[in-house]
């Protein structure tokens, strides 16, 4: 794995050396990439920050000045908290939630075996929160707000937050409940947490409002106050818009390649359209997508449209077309009738380790599993630092992913016949210029144009 610190841009670091006043006392519940962001973010601002999660694995990282995620900056942030005292990890929930003004339930949402999203573990945490209550002393305001971070279906901090709240609780505690919905990208994560699209606080109490306004005021944004419902479908919206404009342009890609067109150049034009078109994030020919929230959250919208008796065949035409994609680039590789394939980039994206749901880990299982001979590389992914649903994820997927891995991408394209390229860094570019391989598969349509020259060159949709 690289190790080299990574730097933000100049604003975010600027952002970074900046303090709100006064400070609050946070208990962050869950530490994978929102809460590990979240926690480095808020006590880079000056909060104490206590981190909580089961996996005593991650505690051990972020106690020691680490980060258990790949994120650039993130680790800086947690060595520079940890070393201020501002930042402390545990497996106590106790530890956490003495004092604090504010929990951030920022754990997992999985799908269901139905599409349905997962709860168990929101109301493992507010359960733990809730017997916490019952051992440690309340903060000084006595009030105690509860904010789930977490992507939940509309109704879930009504129905499983609220509840476990509402019976009589210890001398000196209130709570009140909220839903502040967050929208980091993974790979930029801390550059969005500090400059995100909007700040959305769901809640319906005027305490609640107040201190999570106090909490992010430095991110010198006005708080947009909504329903609950609205906060939790926010986030549902905004990744089901996301998914489709992934579909929409690798469609437009596979349509327009036969009539001789390179659709790259159509959706470059098309992005110039900033009053209709909306955003260029997500609207460029590629691969599928994936990942740890595209997916689950549009399983978790279509099991809530089909238990409403909602048609929604968009959604389910999106599933169709990122199934399509993965599915022609196996049926063209089978094509070459050539067997042994360099995979260059594992991760759903480039700049994390994330492989849960990742199109390019589908593409590896399934050409293995017709016989390929499969080298991958990747500059992020260290099989010793994965841990949690990310490390079962590729256990399932590939259990023998150690023997696949090269250390650099002349090793992986070492006798490659093929070269099927997700993610390209200047070293995979130079190792194609000097490797050549028979048959270049390009997935991200940026490797240049001194790459999309060589013979036996394709692009997924141009």
């Amino acid at each position: 794995m690289n190790g080299c610190p990574h730097a933000g841009s100049a604003r975010v670091m600027d952002a970074m050396t900046q303090t709100s006043a006064p400070s609050l006392r946070v208990a962050v519940f869950g530490l994978g990439y929102v809460g590990t962001v979240t926690a480095a973010g808020l006590a880079s601002q000056g909060h104490r920050v206590v981190g909580v999660d089961v996996d005593e694995l991650k505690v051990a990282m972020i106690r020691e000045g680490r980060s258990p995620v790949v994120e650039p900056g993130v680790e800086r942030m947690i060595a520079d908290g940890v070393a201020a005292g501002r930042l402390v990890a545990t497996t106590d929930p106790r530890e956490a939630v003495s004092s604090a003004d504010v929990s951030l339930v920022c754990v997992g949402t999985p799908s269901g075996p139905h599409g349905e999203t997962d709860l168990r573990y929101i109301a493992r945490a507010v359960a733990d929160i809730r017997a916490a209550m019952d051992e440690v002393p309340a903060p000084g305001s006595g009030h105690h707000t509860v904010a789930v971070r977490s992507t939940v279906p509309p109704g879930t901090v009504e129905g499983v937050v609220v509840p476990a709240f509402a019976g009589g609780l210890p001398a000196g505690w209130s709570v009140g409940a909220a839903m502040v919905p967050e929208f980091l990208r993974e790979g930029s994560g801390v550059d969005d947490f500090f400059d995100p699209p909007f700040l959305v606080v769901g809640a319906e109490e005027a305490a609640v409002l107040d201190a999570l306004t106090r909490l992010f005021a430095f991110l010198d944004r006005p708080v947009r106050a909504v329903a609950l419902g609205t906060a939790e479908g926010l986030k549902y919206a905004c990744n089901a818009f996301h998914a489709a404009k992934i579909s929409f342009a690798n469609e437009m890609a596979r349509v327009l390649r036969y009539q001789g067109v390179d659709a790259r150049e159509v959706m470059d034009v098309f992005c110039d359209d900033d009053k209709l078109n909306i955003s260029r994030a997500y609207l460029r020919p590629g691969f599928a997508f994936g990942g740890s929230c595209l997916p689950k959250d549009l399983r978790s919208l279509q099991h809530m449209a089909r238990t409403s008796g909602v048609d929604v065949p968009l959604l389910a035409g999106t599933w169709q077309t990122n199934e399509l994609v993965i599915r022609e680039v196996v049926e063209r590789i089978v094509a070459l009738g050539l067997r042994r394939v360099a995979l260059l980039g594992l991760s759903f994206k480039s700049n994390t380790d994330d492989l849960r749901e990742s199109p390019n880990v589908e593409l590896a299982e399934r050409l293995i599993g017709k016989g390929f001979d499969v080298r991958v590389y990747d500059p992020i992914i260290n099989p010793e630092r994965l841990v949690g649903a990310n490390r079962r994820h590729v256990e399932a997927k590939l259990p023998h992913l150690n023997r696949l891995l090269a250390c650099r991408p002349e090793e992986a394209l070492d006798g490659a016949e093929v070269a099927i390229v997700a993610h390209a860094g200047g070293a995979v570019r130079e190792a194609l210029l000097e490797r050549r391989p028979e048959a270049i598969m390009d997935l991200q349509g940026n490797l240049g144009s001194a790459i999309e020259a060589l013979p036996g060159y394709q692009g997924i949709g141009w």
